[in-house]
């Protein structure tokens, strides 16, 4: 995009209220332009497809998931959980979305991701306040920045080398590079389902909604033997060998140790062989990708293996021998800046101080998190058009614990993106009992969000 494509940016609609634009439609950034839209101020939301994909994308429309359909737990007693609360309480656009379209998946909240797309797209297509720009991808944020205009960078943690390039010459710090990977989806009808069975863990046998192949100890040793032993997808030169924890393949994990599979995406803890009640080995779990449950995802198996590498060693799994993949895993390069360094405690740009940045690129990690803070941001880039006061969560609370991490990062290590969990709250008093400190902990977050939202001012979604 050129000066005079910024320029004009400045002055969509008419009239002489002040303009923003968002760059990019992921979570973040439909969040973002749905609340600067909801604030009054008119926003020009810009996407680069469908001209332009990243490796990982796939879909034209808005707000596209590509590694799960998963948002993880909705136990309001989980730190992600109280995330969901708290976004919605601020009319989360994708809550929305998630809520209306979400399929079985115990206790967590999972969607139809083609559904949840749909309804986001929708959503933005039909605001009044916001215009839709496809197919134009930003390169250089110079023009916006000489231009004095508001602006939200969601571009995600693949944003093209341009654009990254231009963040990296604005931030005065290089751009850091780690593996993510996505898991592979096989189709329901291939499924052996004399093997697999029914159960979420510590539920009653077929009445959970997930899958479960069983593997008992040999499957599972020759299992990682075979994992170990195949093919890999070389690193790319943009590439660095570094994994963010959270989002580890398995054949990482299985180099790690034997039996890390086992107390991790493979636990077998709270499943019992329905073919004789005795004990697993390990357990994979298939989550529904869709509300036809037409598709299930391997729940925690993504992977950098080759195709015909996944082909011969996933239909090792008891019940995938005749699996259909309708997706393989795939591994892609995600992009973030070292936000303690380079960005302030409203995460704006310290030279740029009307860019702000948000979702995966600023450093969270998660859809709810990327959701969450492309919110926040939206409040803060309208409270900058409108001339008002910016705003900060308070730490205690779940986006506010969030947003302290990127401010302060982890101490004495380096920077890397973070899901919301809750080493990063500030502790409960010493003086209250251990037993009842997390109690005392949700209950804190919870008042002390109700005392911001006062202060934000509620708005509700149509």
């Amino acid at each position: 995009m050129d000066a005079d494509g910024a320029a004009r940016a400045g002055h969509i609609g008419g009239g002489d209220r002040p303009r923003a634009t968002v760059i990019g439609g992921g979570l973040a950034g439909c969040e973002a332009a749905a609340r600067l839209s909801s604030r009054g101020v008119p926003v020009r939301l810009m996407e680069m497809k469908p001209r332009v994909y990243s490796p990982a994308h796939a879909s034209p429309g808005l707000a596209e998931l590509v590694c799960s359909n998963s948002l993880r737990s909705d136990s309001p007693d989980s730190a992600v959980g109280l995330l969901k609360e708290e976004a919605r309480l601020l009319g989360s656009l994708v809550m929305e979305a998630a809520d209306k379209t979400r399929v079985p998946a115990g206790r967590a909240l999972a969607v139809d991701r083609t559904a949840f797309s749909a309804h986001v797209t929708e959503k933005i297509k039909s605001d009044p306040g916001i215009e839709l720009v496809l197919g134009e991808e930003v390169a250089d944020l110079a023009p916006f920045v000489s231009s004095g205009e508001v602006v939200v960078v969601a571009a995600g943690p693949l944003a093209g080398a341009g654009l990254a390039a231009s963040l990296a010459r604005l931030a005065g710090a290089g751009n850091l590079h780690f593996y993510d990977a996505l898991a592979p989806i096989v189709t329901a009808d291939s499924l052996d389902m004399d093997v697999v069975f029914r159960a979420d863990r510590y539920g009653e046998e077929g009445s959970g909604d997930y899958l479960n192949c069983p593997l008992d100890e040999r499957q599972y040793e020759d299992f990682v033997k075979a994992l170990l032993e195949a093919d890999k997808v070389a690193a790319r030169d943009f590439e660095e060998a570094r994994f963010f924890e959270g989002c580890l393949p398995v054949e990482v994990m299985a180099q790690r140790n034997p039996r890390t599979l086992a107390f991790g995406p493979m636990k077998p803890v709270g499943l019992r062989d329905p073919r004789g009640g005795g004990k697993l080995a390990a357990a994979v779990q298939l989550r529904a990708e869709n509300e036809a449950g037409t598709h299930y995802n391997m729940v925690g198996f993504q992977t950098r293996l080759t195709v015909p590498g996944q082909e011969a060693v996933f239909r090792m799994i008891p019940g995938l021998a005749g699996a259909v993949f309708a997706r393989f895993g795939a591994v892609h390069r995600n992009t973030y800046l070292d936000a303690p360094r380079v960005l302030d405690e409203w995460q704006r740009l310290l030279p740029a101080p009307r860019v702000f940045l948000a979702g995966q690129i600023s450093g969270v990690e998660g859809y709810v998190e990327s959701a969450a803070q492309g919110l926040l941001a939206g409040e803060n880039a309208a409270r900058t058009a409108l001339g008002l006061d910016l705003l900060i969560p308070p730490p205690e609370s779940a986006l506010g614990s969030l947003v302290r991490y990127l401010r302060t990062g982890p101490p004495g290590r380096p920077f890397e993106p973070s899901n919301v969990n809750f080493g990063l709250f500030p502790p409960p008093p010493e003086s209250a009992p251990k037993r009842q400190r997390a109690a005392l902990r949700l209950e804190r977050a919870r008042q002390s969000f109700q005392a911001f939202l006062t202060e934000v001012g509620h708005v509700r979604r149509s």
